[in-house]
């Protein structure tokens, strides 16, 4: 048996943990430079504000119904994730987290050790509200899918409280009729409308479509999906969740960039966050996109791309920036007010299959980069940076109305007055 122990509007969930008059109330987080809404907790849906919308649209909206409107608070929200992960993790003897507010369990051979799983996904949902004041809803299965349907159902429809452990086949088909085929874990907007001209609108018809049919006219992914719904494992940890092909990190700026040095503090800032995701999942990068534009919204939008190849595959953070300002002049232009900054890198290895070159001596220390992370995990984000990023960034995004890092940082820790 598998169980997922999902957050319940965690961005939301979590500017309300030190705000205790807040819960209740409807809330919306913004993205980056306050643009659009990406978290809306259940009342503020109630109260007509739709996620994925800019926030201008709406601003009139959110003053009249009594919104209470936060920039995205990444520090925060990290650090109560990984508290709340720690929580989740004392009640199975397997745990892989899969998102920020997403932890999947494994409950493998612990009967007669845990007796009840209903009553062990009940005993994790109180634990996290009264140790970290998050709500979750725990969805437990036979596969990672049925636990994924589970969580869907805890959350989605009325009676299971929070908790819903399907325990049997009628349980199973119950759910499963009563979920669209949209919202199975795996079936995309594409798909699912694929499925629809099928005659394929709920989960059930989905687990009723013969597997073979389903990797002829899918692939083995959706064949893996069918059989799963089924009540065969297909998925495990490592397939959950495969390593990317690809990393980018890319935002727009709080105030436009109009000088060279500025430019190349972003891009410099741009490569450490990407360098340091490569690093997290074992990859290497062979060649790096830089890329810079304006707004498209601007009466002549300008877009820049330059690309970077190295000798020697690297995820060495010296490296990568060096090689970012060899090839960061072709990016400037003078009288271009740039909007968006960013920086991929494209051609990933992996380090376990690293070819080395008998002409060209790395240059990566592995040592420094291991150092590096192991810092920043510990205490913040740029707690150690290159100095290429520079000090002082006029060009960072914007957040307007960000609420305290109550955790993060000393002067935002909560006093309490006896």
């Amino acid at each position: 048996m598998f169980a997922l122990v999902d957050a319940n509007s965690f961005y939301c969930s979590a500017e309300q943990v030190f705000r205790p008059d807040w819960r209740g109330k409807p809330i919306i987080v913004l993205s980056n430079n306050d643009g659009c809404i990406v978290a809306a907790n259940r009342q503020a849906k109630e109260a007509g504000i739709q996620k994925f919308l800019p926030y201008f649209q709406v601003k009139e909206l959110c003053a009249r119904r009594g919104v209470i409107v936060c920039s995205s608070n990444y520090e925060l929200y990290a650090d109560l994730s990984s508290k709340m992960m720690n929580i989740i993790g004392r009640y199975a003897p397997e745990q892989h987290v899969y998102s920020i507010d997403e932890s999947f369990l494994s409950f493998k051979n612990t009967y007669p050790a845990i007796k009840c799983l209903h009553s062990q996904g009940q005993l994790i949902r109180r634990a996290v509200w009264k140790e970290a004041r998050l709500a979750v809803c725990v969805g437990i299965g036979e596969t990672l899918t049925l636990a994924k349907i589970a969580n869907h159902a805890a959350k989605k429809i009325e009676g299971y409280d929070g908790v819903c452990f399907i325990s049997n086949e009628q349980e199973r088909v119950s759910i499963l009729q009563r979920i669209p085929v949209g919202d199975v874990w795996g079936i995309g907007r594409r798909i699912s409308k694929k499925l629809e001209v099928m005659n394929i609108r709920t989960a059930l018809q989905l687990a009723s479509m013969p597997p073979a049919l389903a990797r002829k006219q899918f692939s083995i992914e959706i064949e893996r999906t069918v059989r799963e719904l089924n009540g065969q494992p297909c998925k495990v940890w490592d397939e959950v969740r495969a390593d990317k092909k690809q990393i980018f990190s890319t935002r727009s700026v709080g105030e436009r960039i109009t000088d060279y040095e500025s430019l190349l503090q972003a891009l410099s800032k741009h490569v450490g966050i990407a360098a340091a995701k490569a690093r997290k999942q074992g990859s290497n990068c062979k060649t790096m996109l830089l890329f810079a534009s304006s707004s498209p919204h601007d009466e002549r939008p300008v877009s820049y791309k330059a690309i970077v190849h190295f000798p020697y595959p690297t995820n060495c953070t010296l490296t990568l920036t060096k090689g970012m300002s060899d090839a960061a002049l072709r990016l400037f232009r003078e009288n271009v007010r740039y909007y968006r900054i960013g920086v991929g890198l494209i051609d990933l290895l992996s380090e376990k299959f690293n070819q080395f070159d008998l002409f060209n001596k790395p240059t990566s220390n592995p040592a420094l980069m291991s150092t590096l992370d192991l810092i920043n995990h510990r205490y913040g984000n740029d707690t150690v940076f290159l100095a290429a990023q520079g000090i002082e960034h006029k060009w960072a995004m914007r957040r307007d109305l960000l609420t305290p890092q109550y955790t993060t940082k000393w002067r935002c820790v909560p006093q309490i007055k006896c």
